[in-house]
């Protein structure tokens, strides 16, 4: 099986600090090899949200989603590894808590669709527009991970 070392892009959104479950989460994306990058604490506009959820516009939860969105603060994430993008959201499990099952973090800590705790990118091409959004390329540290055995490379 070929596995491609990759980066992604992850948002926990404003209820993950209101919950006070950043560390937890942030456990469970290290615990399942991913590494941290680049990682910054940030108060969205509405106009970063707007661009953000731009292919959502005109949709029934766009607007709480950007209120939701703008209501605290964030943490933007860069992770990277072995097939990031697919293992971020898998461990990140569906969108809609009800259909998350146990072990993914929606299913653990997720409610309601509409206070959804964790944004993870769905593709290359998203991963790579919502990095751009967020950091720039200095920002970003792709560090020797000395676990990178257990995690399926050498990175």
């Amino acid at each position: 099986m070929d596995r491609t070392y990759q980066r992604t892009f992850a948002l926990l959104k404003p209820g993950v600090l209101q919950r006070r479950l950043v560390g937890t989460v942030l456990s469970r994306i290290e615990a399942k090899g991913l590494k941290i990058i680049g990682m910054k604490l940030l108060w969205l506009t509405r106009e970063q949200c707007e661009v953000q959820y731009r292919e959502h516009k005109g949709k029934y939860f766009y607007p709480p989603l950007l209120e939701y969105m703008t209501s605290g603060p964030v943490i933007a994430l860069v992770l990277a590894g072995y097939d990031a993008i697919k293992t971020l959201r898998h461990l990140a499990g569906p969108t809609d808590p009800a259909q998350a099952p146990p072990g993914t973090i929606r299913g653990d800590y997720g409610s309601l669709t509409r206070y959804n705790i964790i944004h993870a990118s769905d593709s290359q091409e998203s991963a790579e527009r919502e990095i751009s959004l967020y950091f720039q390329e200095e920002e970003l540290h792709d560090w020797e991970d000395g676990n990178a055995y257990w995690y399926g490379g050498t990175q």
